[in-house]
């Protein structure tokens, strides 16, 4: 098997094989039993697989494992399918990009449809939502491009090509594929165990919808195994909930964050989590107990919550003004909340993203083994609204600090920290550097848009346009399309993504970038 090692990042390489078979081989030799202990997750893409190391430090050991794994011992036909059990998909074929396509591959409309009907599909692997499948196999001749412009929003159900890859978007979410059709057929259902129904190696086909005639899926299922599910901290006490939070006011979305659920890339299923991971961990450590327990994320401030049952909280991320029943309370440090009381949040001078923690936790019910909220795949729980009456859970922890001293977040130009990507050599470097950035206003947790001054791009920078193939993303991965307008992957980024990866941001700076708000300046320095 013949590798090559790529940086992405402080914690991840990018390993490029020569085949979809010879990627998916090395991700079963390091997922199987004999699994590392470094690995955090293994993203199988079109010809790579993007290894994650649970920790910076173990970056090197896991790419000696990975070195040890690619000698030419396969383990047989990787492909996992179970080809009879194939499954027929109606689309009404009246997409967007329809005559785009027709434009491209010198076909009728008329002839991509039958193109995309005529021939058996297969999931070659996973990527970028849940329940979104990458199909290989289709008529050659529908292979074209993406858009030169990702979409910011792609409906559910959408059916598209891209590449010599066909997929089907689960939900509505950006995406730079070219749209022929439309379905509604569930591809995603967390009461279906797997809840994919497009699964590795299964046989898909296409069919033209008729008047009256609903998408949905046939043939049939087999028994699959039990969906593998992170592991997740029991609370030391089960039965009803220490107290609750009833949230009389928020202006604006208030997401339940934890630490995500690493691990599910094989289901399309991003890491998540909160945006800033150094704030979320503070508030942790500031009320002594592990820091998987569930907080709130609260974007400009301005929630209003009353408690039921005393509890004790910190505030850390964006400081902003805060009070219980009119008296103010400090950032960055415990204190109670009485039974009855009322905590009213202001709205942050700097910043973004606070975070209010409780002892205890948060505890709404998990899913897949997490209580964050995946804004893309819409995932977990929903958003907090008024009138809604959060649980917290049961801990034994005591606050053992009284404050932490916290550096106020960068104003003015703020300076984002990033190594070279895998796809750095298809720029001109200089270009990217000398920008000055500004965060555009469609930037959110999937990722940090990036605007030029004078609307300027760098789509004159690419030495090389062609698009890679599909790859594994990981959070703070700076991908620049033909746009020329860099995207910066937060946390609840694409599993997979197919223009190139030029830079990777560290972790500090990824926390940094979760806190800008729209219309801040970026400078980027990559070393």
């Amino acid at each position: 098997m013949t590798l090559r090692l790529l940086a992405c990042g402080e914690r991840a390489l990018l390993v490029e094989c020569l085949s979809l078979a010879a990627a998916t081989d090395l991700r079963l030799r390091l997922t199987g039993p004999s699994r590392p202990a470094a690995l955090e997750d293994a993203v199988l893409g079109a010809r790579s697989v993007l290894v994650v190391a649970t920790a910076a430090s173990r970056l090197n050991e896991l790419r000696a494992v990975v070195q040890r794994l690619g000698g030419p011992q396969p383990l047989g036909d990787p492909d996992t399918a179970e080809t009879d059990d194939g499954v027929e998909i109606t689309v009404d074929y009246a997409g967007a990009d329809l005559d785009e396509v027709a434009r491209l591959t010198g076909l009728t409309t008329e002839e991509v449809v039958n193109a995309h009907t005529g021939t058996t599909w297969r999931v070659g692997f996973a990527g970028f939502a849940p329940g979104f499948a990458y199909l290989v196999g289709g008529d050659p001749r529908l292979r074209v491009p993406r858009r030169a412009t990702p979409r910011v929003r792609i409906p559910a159900g959408s059916v598209a090509l891209a590449d010599g890859f066909s997929g089907i978007y689960p939900r509505s979410s950006p995406g730079g594929w070219q749209v022929i059709g439309t379905t509604d057929t569930p591809l995603w259902d967390l009461t279906r165990d797997p809840p994919a129904l497009l699964t590795p190696g299964r046989e898909v086909r296409f069919a033209a919808r008729r008047h009256g005639e609903r998408a949905h899926p046939t043939g049939l299922s087999r028994p699959r195994p039990p969906l593998p599910q992170p592991p997740q901290a029991e609370s030391p006490r089960t039965g009803p909930p220490y107290a609750e939070l009833e949230v009389l006011a928020s202006p604006r979305p208030v997401l339940v964050q934890d630490a995500g659920r690493p691990g599910l890339s094989h289901l399309g299923v991003s890491p998540s989590g909160a945006a800033d991971h150094a704030a979320y961990q503070l508030g942790a450590r500031l009320l002594g107990q592990a820091g998987d327990r569930a907080a709130l994320e609260i974007v400009l401030g301005e929630l209003v919550v009353r408690a039921h049952g005393s509890l004790t909280a910190a505030l850390t991320g964006a400081a902003l003004p805060a009070e219980v029943d009119g008296r103010a309370v400090g950032h960055g440090a415990p204190f109670l909340v009485r039974d009855g009381q009322v905590l009213r949040l202001g709205r942050p001078a700097q910043g973004l993203r606070t975070y209010l923690s409780v002892r205890g936790g948060i505890a709404v019910p998990p899913v897949l083994g997490s209580r964050s909220r995946d804004t893309l795949a819409a995932l977990g729980p929903e958003p907090v609204t008024p009138g809604d009456r959060l649980p917290v859970g049961w801990s034994d922890a005591w606050p053992t600090v009284d404050v932490a001293p916290v550096a106020p977040l960068p104003t003015g130009v703020v300076a984002l920290r990033a190594t070279w990507g895998p796809d750095s050599d298809r720029l001109d470097r200089r270009e990217l550097l000398c920008a000055q950035w500004t965060v555009a206003p469609d930037s959110d947790r999937v990722a940090l848009r990036l605007a030029r001054g004078g609307g300027s791009r760098l789509g004159s920078a690419f030495a090389d346009t062609t698009e890679v193939p599909p790859a594994g993303i990981v959070r703070g991965a700076i991908q620049l399309p033909p746009s020329g307008l860099p995207v910066v992957f937060l946390d609840d980024h694409p599993v997979t993504g197919g223009y190139p990866v030029v830079a990777v941001l560290d972790a500090a700076s990824c926390d940094r970038a979760a806190q800008l708000r729209p219309g801040a300046n970026v400078l980027l320095t990559v070393t």
